[in-house]
């Protein structure tokens, strides 16, 4: 396994693990969290950005430009909210118009 591999396998095994922390069936509220910071740790450890226009997107896993928190489908709360909660970060609103390196495209 490759280091680059073995570093995403961890990060992805945090996040999973924060996951079950989260309690099912409630749904958060972005008014009710706090906003994620760039410099935290998970947050530094996802690449997240609170602009998606600063991040290159040739750096990208799936490059494209048009990448940001409001398509992705990961993202929770209603369309329109400028912070809203992630699956990724449980417990914290992301900016809708942020991106990090687990984007996956709404299917």
């Amino acid at each position: 396994m490759s280091k680059i591999a073995r570093r995403k396998f961890i990060q992805l095994s945090a996040v999973a693990a924060a996951g079950c922390l989260v309690q099912p069936g409630r749904e958060a509220r972005a008014q009710d969290l706090p906003q994620l910071a760039e410099d935290d740790p998970l947050a530094m450890a996802m690449k997240y950005v609170h602009d998606a226009s600063t991040v290159d997107p040739s750096t990208r896993a799936n490059p494209a430009a048009e990448q940001n928190c409001a398509n992705c489908a990961l993202i929770q709360g209603n369309d329109g909210d400028e912070w809203r909660p992630c699956q990724i970060f449980p417990g914290k609103a992301v900016n809708a118009n942020g991106w990090c390196s687990v984007w996956a495209p709404k299917g």
